[in-house]
């Protein structure tokens, strides 16, 4: 197929997925992007993948919604009629708490956003995906964590999103689209802040091996590598991007 490859990157307005679209327009993709609700960031973004020299294309999406979901790849078909990578990237923590304090409310909800929308998106984006395509699943190193005392709930979705990785990769293998994961570590971005510790990478960047937490871009950097064609032989892979954590 000729002409610019696409990209759907999901939760894309801010932080890491906003890394994602940025590096990705500037390695010579379109891209289509997700945000739940923040449209000034969601602009930012967007034009700063024009002005790299793509074609971009921001929805408005909720990926726990089916409906919701399923207009968000109807759009990307509209307007570049192609579908050559997805990035999961849309996720949220949900409240700190131990599990105790955590009511099945919470745990419905980043499941329902981390687990079945993250799933959902594979489902939708292997219908179009062609064979060289990929797609890449931001996990966390949370998963190998465990979470304990601060978001065990989140933790769990992380957990089933690697493994969720690591069967479909098998699956979609057949269709020859790679499908892998990256594992940030604690990483400079708002949602600490949305989980209520805004101060936790200056708190604990210091204990990372490396000795600071990372950045988005340093993850989005993983993210593009799977992208591309130096992967072609990498796939059910989970990379950690962690600075050692």
């Amino acid at each position: 197929m000729a002409g610019r490859k696409v990209v759907l990157v999901t939760g894309g307005g801010r932080g890491i997925g906003a890394a994602v679209v940025r590096l990705a327009a500037a390695a010579g993709w379109d891209v289509a992007f997700t945000y739940a609700s923040n449209s000034t960031r969601a602009e930012e973004t967007a034009a700063a993948a024009r002005a790299a020299g793509a074609e971009v294309l921001a929805i408005q999406a909720d990926v726990a919604d089916a409906a919701s979901t399923a207009s968000a790849f109807a759009a990307v078909d509209q307007r570049f009629g192609r579908l050559d990578a997805l990035v999961n990237n849309a996720g949220i923590t949900g409240p700190r708490g131990t599990l105790a304090e955590t009511p099945d409310a919470v745990w419905e909800k980043v499941l329902a956003t981390n687990v079945t929308g993250a799933a959902r998106c594979c489902r939708e984006a292997l219908k179009r995906i062609p064979a060289g395509g990929a797609i890449v699943n931001v996990s966390s190193r949370a998963a190998g964590l465990g979470g304990g005392g601060e978001w065990i709930h989140y933790a769990a979705s992380k957990g089933a999103m690697d493994t969720l990785t690591i069967g479909l990769a098998k699956e979609a293998a057949a269709q020859g689209v790679r499908v892998n994961a990256v594992s940030p570590g604690l990483i400079d971005t708002e949602l600490h802040a949305a989980a209520g510790m805004p101060d936790r990478v200056a708190k604990f960047g210091g204990s990372v091996p490396l000795g600071r937490g990372g950045t988005a871009e340093e993850v989005a950097e993983g993210v593009l590598w799977l992208l591309t064609d130096a992967a072609r032989y990498v796939t059910g892979a989970n990379i950690h991007v962690s600075g050692g954590r």
